[in-house]
């Protein structure tokens, strides 16, 4: 486990401070428990922050009293004992806050009960998620942990995927994998899709039977010092009729190549999304690639930036993001290869490292 430097989360709230000082508010609370985590260094599941010019405040309860201490360095541990939102008027009144900031995020109750005390609001959207999106030098050795387990745990099951076994059972000894690879948790739940399951991007694992002639999708993700990894490989199962699904799969590929060439800072995340959607478009399969080519990844599974065809977000340096395009033809099957990227000054580091060539991935003679 990387242990980072209490002076690490404290240049990250002294980012969070100059906003808070340009936008004239006294205080800042924090409910997101991943912002928390990126702030603070908590690992537990409940906690607030409640950040003024001179003082850092967490607020938890009876339960991360303990863990609280150990974890939050630096900052004044406060146990609401039955409601956080009269803790926070309670230290607002003591502390002399008139302007409160908050995360947009919040529930509307949370909201309504904020509104029913004395202080003046200000929404804030995106200000700790807009820090997070730039990775630092730990977070990067982390997410290569998290991608190392989770490439690691993939090779540890790839002999057992064959016909005659089930989704369903390839994805549990999969998960089992992660976990004991270091995973303290599964990113999300592990997607294996095979034969016309494989045309549903998000498709459930069943106990559908691989058989020959199957693409099958397999999209999972590792975990290190709460940071997580995303991937997916797409396998295709020697068999008759593979022409057609050979041709697609050479199509993603092309495409995941032509969005990774493209990724640099300064690229508009619109332009990296449209690079791998003009290869499939090109060859007539446009209307079977229907989401983004990527999203961020770091403390959660899905971040900014977002490389969608909506979206002109710019790329900076230390961002790390998947590519992921796909084609999904009902009746036929589907295909998605993704990979996790940083983008650095002289183009990108892909962080993926399996093998994503056609040959690599027929299962018998290619």
């Amino acid at each position: 486990m990387i242990k980072i430097p209490y002076t690490h989360y404290l240049s990250r709230l002294s980012h969070i401070r100059e906003s808070l000082s340009r936008k004239k508010v006294d205080s800042f609370l924090v409910t997101d428990i991943h912002n928390v985590r990126y702030l603070t260094g908590f690992s537990g599941s409940s906690g607030f922050l409640f950040i003024t010019k001179r003082k850092n405040i967490f607020i938890t309860d009876f339960r991360y009293k303990e863990q609280s201490g150990r974890e939050a360095q630096g900052w004044d541990i406060v146990v609401e004992k039955r409601d956080v939102i009269k803790t926070i008027e309670r230290l607002s009144q003591k502390i002399g806050i008139k302007k409160l900031g908050f995360e947009s995020s919040v529930s509307y109750n949370f909201f309504r009960r904020l509104l029913k005390g004395d202080l003046t609001l200000k929404a804030f959207k995106g200000l700790i998620e807009r820090l997070r999106a730039v990775k630092d030098s730990i977070e990067i050795n982390s997410l290569r942990e998290a991608v190392r387990r989770a490439e690691s745990a993939f090779l540890d099951i790839k002999p057992y995927i064959k016909q005659g076994i089930s989704e369903r059972a390839l994805a549990l000894r999969l998960e089992e994998r992660l976990k004991k690879k270091g995973c303290r948790h599964i990113p999300f739940e592990v997607i294996v899709a095979s034969g016309l399951n494989s045309a549903m991007p998000h498709a459930r694992p069943t106990e559908k039977k691989l058989n020959n002639s199957d693409l099958v999708i397999i999209d999972w993700g590792g975990e290190a010092d709460g940071y997580l990894s995303d991937m997916t490989r797409t396998l295709l199962i020697k068999g008759d009729n593979i022409n057609k699904k050979r041709e697609i799969y050479q199509l993603v590929v092309e495409a995941n190549e032509r969005a990774i060439s493209l990724v640099s800072p300064g690229v508009k995340s619109q332009e990296i999304d449209q690079s791998a959607r003009n290869v499939i478009k090109k060859a007539g399969y446009g209307e079977f690639f229907g989401h983004g080519t990527g999203h961020g990844v770091g403390l959660q599974v899905h971040e900014s930036p977002h490389i969608t065809w909506n979206k002109k977000e710019m790329i900076k340096e230390n961002m790390v993001f998947t590519i992921e395009p796909g084609i999904y033809v009902p009746g036929l099957g589907g295909v998605r290869i993704e990979d996790m990227v940083v983008a650095k000054p002289d183009g990108s580091e892909v962080l993926t490292n399996l093998p994503k060539k056609t040959c690599d991935n027929t299962l018998g003679d290619c």
